[in-house]
């Protein structure tokens, strides 16, 4: 086999191209300014970067005080959840090459919840709902001494969809509702009662459907999908939330 192309670069016409591409980033500074504001920043990026990829080089080479949320980078602690020319995505998942880059790219904070600090909110009262809707195991009787809680495939299908939620808020940041009600629990606080009142170990199902039969739980939902759309995660946000609604009609799971 020939070593010449071992012993050669490769052409420069065959390697990767990087390209700037303009970010358009609504910035709020509470100890300085009043209302939010844009600001563009130019940064040389490459096809399979991503937008959080942009955010650090904007923070560690242009400006240092651009402020965001963010952790695992790999899409499951769902810290860094924003608004991306105007849809609800997390940075860590949303790749340059699928984005138009001949136009700037805007990006904001999410909807909906306080604005503390440019891409930054307040989650307490997306948390305090999710609370309130007791999403932990509540079983009245212990499972056998060294035995777990038997469950079959086809039980554990039924909620499969809602354990993969990972609380980014960007499904209740998305609805319309939300965005105008305060007190609306949300898309989020619902499927996560959803993956316990379908869960058959769990007992206090019961519970959980009165707590969402009220005027701000289930019944403010008006099914635009717009939080089936926006979950990184590809939930059945919709769905799970007509579930609950057919479950509170039953009087049962």
């Amino acid at each position: 086999m020939s070593t010449a192309t071992l012993e050669h670069p490769p052409a420069e016409a065959d390697a990767i191209q990087s390209f700037t591409v303009t970010f358009l980033i609504r910035r709020f500074d509470p100890d300085v300014d009043t209302e939010p504001r844009w600001q563009d920043f130019d940064v040389e990026m490459y096809a399979t970067d991503r937008v959080l990829d942009a955010l650090h080089k904007i923070k560690w080479e242009q400006d240092g005080s651009l402020t965001f949320r963010r952790s695992c980078a790999h899409g499951i602690c769902g810290s860094d959840a924003m608004r991306i020319n105007g849809r609800n995505r997390l940075a860590c998942k949303t790749l340059i090459k699928d984005l138009d880059i001949s136009k700037p790219i805007y990006v904001e904070a999410i909807k909906g919840l306080p604005l503390e600090k440019d891409l930054i909110v307040d989650m307490e009262p997306f948390f305090a709902s999710y609370r309130e809707v007791q999403p932990f195991l509540q079983a009245n009787t212990a499972a056998e001494p060294g035995k777990e809680r038997v469950q079959s495939v086809a039980q554990r299908a039924i909620f499969d969809d809602t354990t993969k939620c990972i609380l980014c808020a960007a499904c209740t940041s998305s609805c319309p509702v939300f965005w105008t009600d305060g007190q609306y629990f949300g898309p989020a606080a619902i499927v996560n009662a959803h993956r316990f009142i379908f869960d058959s170990r769990d007992d206090e199902a019961k519970v959980r459907l009165d707590i969402l039969n009220d005027k701000e739980g289930v019944w403010r939902c008006r099914t635009t999908f717009n939080c089936t759309e926006a979950c990184p995660r590809g939930i059945e946000v919709t769905k799970a939330i007509a579930e609950v609604k057919q479950a509170i009609m039953r009087g049962r799971p």
